[in-house]
């Protein structure tokens, strides 16, 4: 097998794949990471490794990847990467921060206005020659209703500028974040406690990473705080919400509706994702929020800039 100094396991603009073919033996296979033995055996002599969020940087994979030296990550998340084991080596992990924020951002407005306005869902009633108008009477503007924001970084901030653009009210908890941080009074936003998020929110959405102590947290007792006819939207990390609950409180009635980008385990399959039969209002995408014609460019920008400094020893 021939060997290469990087290896692109996932898909990546192509500009950005040939400044590093470029520079570099690379190869460039985005459905690599469906056939983990090749993978394996092609991490045993590569420098870099660039990745989504679906390549598992870790165990059986970076134990192989005897001469890697940097990890490119075509995204933000780390949750699919073992930092710890990375950083034991002195292997640079790179992710692209701030590339994706704008699309991500647009992802949760837009997730938000549908929605709240609950009229997207016709299409083959009106085609058909019904005419449904007398039950979409109902649906709601963005305008003069709250956000409340879980986590107040990069991404939530950018939310937030636009949420405040179209009349939103914005409410934050970060408890990383300090209550005297210049950001709140510059966006407009008010700190609050977790529970005053769900409680007081018309549009509730997740900005945080998957660990210990964020695994869950949304859970039926956090939705039994949201306000009747609220949104739940992540687009931040799977297994942040319970989806079994989730499920649930929306067959009730017992929140208005929910976008979600992410799922406890990704891709979704078939069994797991039948927990959403039935619920109404509902929006499941694939892990894409962040994913643009022109994210896409600025993310493989981004990393391809990010592998070349570390394996030209610029870092």
């Amino acid at each position: 097998m021939a060997s290469y100094d990087i290896v692109i396991t996932e898909f990546m603009d192509e500009a950005a794949v040939e400044t590093l073919k470029a520079r570099y033996a690379t190869l460039y296979d985005p459905d690599l990471v469906d056939r983990a033995a090749e993978l394996q055996d092609l991490a045993a002599t590569c420098r870099a490794l660039v990745v989504r969020n679906r390549t598992q940087v870790r165990g059986p994979l970076l134990a192989a990847a005897a001469r890697l030296e940097a990890v490119g990550r075509l995204g933000v998340g780390l949750d699919n990467i073992d930092v710890e084991a990375c950083r034991a080596r002195s292997i640079a992990v790179l992710p692209a921060t701030g590339a994706n924020d704008v699309s991500v951002a647009e992802y949760v407005i837009g997730s938000a206005m549908v929605l709240l306005r609950g009229a997207y869902y016709v299409t083959g009633k009106v085609s058909a020659g019904q005419w449904p108008r007398n039950a979409l009477i109902n649906g709601r503007e963005i305008s003069g209703k709250t956000l409340g924001l879980v986590g107040f970084g990069a991404i939530a901030r950018e939310t937030a500028i636009r949420a405040r653009a179209l009349g939103m009210t914005v409410m934050a908890h970060d408890p990383f974040v300090a209550e005297d941080h210049p950001a709140w009074k510059a966006l407009g936003v008010s700190p609050a406690s977790l529970d005053a998020v769900m409680g007081n929110s018309d549009v509730v959405s997740l900005h945080v990473p998957l660990t210990d102590e964020t695994r869950n947290m949304i859970d039926s007792m956090a939705l039994d705080l949201m306000k009747p006819g609220a949104i739940l939207i992540n687009a931040a990390r799977g297994g942040v919400v319970d989806e079994p609950a989730l499920a649930k409180a929306l067959k009730a009635g017992q929140i208005g509706g929910a976008a979600l980008d992410v799922f406890d385990t990704e891709p979704l399959k078939a069994d797991a994702g039948h927990v959403f039969d039935g619920c109404p209002n509902l929006i499941l995408t694939p892990h894409i929020a962040g994913v643009t014609a022109e994210s896409n460019v600025r993310v493989s920008s981004v990393t391809a800039d990010n592998v070349l400094r570390v394996l030209d020893g610029t870092k």
